[in-house]
């Protein structure tokens, strides 16, 4: 095949066959900083609304101490996808680094875990934000209704990705910008009125509330806060020069993030501090007599942004409280806006590589979005959401992103292992390498993998739901590579890149 050209080159150890091209199909390079930043941003900064009250109701007054062990693990996993992300700037994330680390059977992987966390994004963004509008709207206190308003803003944001990446990149800019300044006044007035540091030391009980099995299992679950960071990657082919706006964005998400989570994370024990559990908590089946509860765990656990702002003295309660929940309801949509953009394009990448089929790979014609994609999660997310428990999709979603995680860790290093001996160091390049056998191993990407390793260990083994839920996932996502594979004649390992015209 003499009229055969490769976007990326050989991969060594992996032979790549690529389909004779009829009329090259790319998405659109129209995003900067801002929209990378934003779109990640809302996948993040939207989990807190919901990651601070199911942490606490594990780590209870070490809550902020989970948040930050997560938080370190959150830095190391952005370096990877960073550098990552740089040297092969195309949709597909993790996945895409699998199959320069290793080969098309663990991109496929890879990437259906990672699709898996994008869709459950829609279904516990689009649910939560209906808890924080029933400030306003009481009847979404109900099971029914929030459900209902879930569905439709699902299928709202559904119909937004499908007119284009631009007008959904907007909306995107706009909420996040509003809500990072809201954040922020909230944290102040919070370090102002309700912060009480010598409270937050001696309602930490080691070895009772919380225990170290709980302390650890609230750390994996902190992880539910930092599961935006394979978005930014993930849209890295719609990026302006990605070796520059990447990396920026990145810099900038983890600044935003780990500032507004600690200061958020300090003010809501303050205002709502670990106690033993009273008659009222038992009547209202927070808990049993003599165990340690917090509000932030009971109460509010479904909108503990809700319950800072109610602690604030008047008149400033009376001014954040709706503004946090209009807020907050905006920031988690941008957050399920993220989980479409982001399955949407993973989708495209692995049809792309003929790991999913071509009807999930096509592009619009007129608005160079991946229509079909867009509608079959929405479908999905729309599914998933009729559980509704909170606690369950929280799972689900770390199983999916921390299994993405580690594979993203170790396919940096093993990129690393493949490269040839002059190869030349251009674009992000970690530092604090590790000399092994003349290659250079950063230590970043290890720490990373392992930690990232073990929590998705923890999850699959401690909780039943996200394991049940996790695995039947991937077990139906391989069996349909090993059958579509198959019966296209396609090898199971080979990258076998598939470009066809718009339609």
């Amino acid at each position: 095949m003499s009229d055969v050209n490769l976007r990326h080159g050989h991969l060594p150890g992996n032979k790549r066959v690529v389909r004779r091209i009829r009329r090259p199909l790319h998405l659109r390079r129209t995003l900067g900083i801002p929209a990378l930043f934003s779109t990640g941003y809302g996948n993040v900064g939207s989990s807190i609304y919901y990651a601070l009250g199911v942490t606490a109701a594990f780590a209870l007054g070490a809550a902020p101490l989970a948040l930050t062990l997560a938080g370190v693990f959150f830095v190391l996993t952005v370096l990877t996808y960073t550098e990552a992300t740089v040297a092969v700037p195309e949709a597909g994330g993790a996945s895409n680094f699998a199959r320069q680390g290793f080969n098309e059977m663990v991109a496929f992987i890879t990437g259906w875990g990672t699709l898996l966390s994008y869709t459950v994004t829609i279904s516990i963004s689009t649910f939560s934000a209906a808890g924080y509008l029933s400030i306003f709207f009481p009847i979404l206190a109900h099971n029914t209704a929030d459900v209902v308003f879930a569905v439709c803003a699902t299928l709202l944001l559904m119909v937004l990705n499908i007119v284009g990446v631009n007008e959904a990149a907007l909306f995107s800019i706009v909420f996040a910008v509003v809500d990072l300044c809201t954040e922020i006044v909230l944290v102040i007035l919070g370090f102002v009125f309700l912060i009480n540091f010598p409270l937050l030391i001696h309602q930490i009980h080691w070895g009772t509330a919380p225990t170290a099995t709980n302390f650890f299992h609230g750390a994996a679950i902190a992880m539910v806060a930092y599961t935006g960071i394979e978005t930014i990657s993930n849209m890295s082919e719609e990026a302006e020069e990605p070796s520059r706006t990447v990396p920026g964005a990145y810099a900038v998400l983890i600044f935003a993030v780990l500032i507004l989570f600690a200061g958020i994370s300090l003010v809501a024990l303050s205002a709502m501090p670990v106690h033993q559990c009273t008659l009222a908590d038992v009547s209202q089946h927070y808990c049993t007599h003599g165990e340690y509860t917090t509000e932030l765990a009971n109460k509010y656990l479904n909108d503990p942004v809700a319950g800072i702002a109610r602690a604030l003295p008047h008149p400033y309660k009376d001014v954040l409280l709706p503004m946090v929940a209009i807020l907050a309801a905006s920031i988690l949509l941008i957050g399920a806006n993220a989980g479409v953009l982001g399955a949407s394009r993973l989708s495209f990448s692995m049809g792309s590589y003929q790991q999913v089929p071509e009807i999930l790979h096509r592009v619009n014609k007129r608005t160079k979005t991946p229509v079909n994609a867009i509608v079959f999660f929405s479908v999905v997310a729309v599914l998933i959401v009729l559980t509704g428990e909170l606690t369950h999709l929280s799972a689900v979603y770390i199983f999916g992103s921390t299994l993405g995680f580690t594979m993203a860790h170790f396919s940096l290093i093993a990129m690393r292992w493949r490269e040839a001996p002059d190869h030349k160091k251009t674009g992000f390049r970690l530092g604090l390498n590790i000399p092994f056998r003349g290659k250079a191993i950063p230590s970043t990407a290890i720490i990373g993998g392992l930690g990232t390793l073990a929590v998705w260990i923890l999850v699959a083994l401690t909780d039943p739901f996200g394991r049940y839920v996790g695995f039947g996932w991937m077990a139906g996502g391989i069996i349909l590579y090993v059958v579509y594979r198959r019966r296209k004649g396609i090898s199971l390992t080979k990258s076998v890149e598939r470009r066809f015209e718009m339609r």
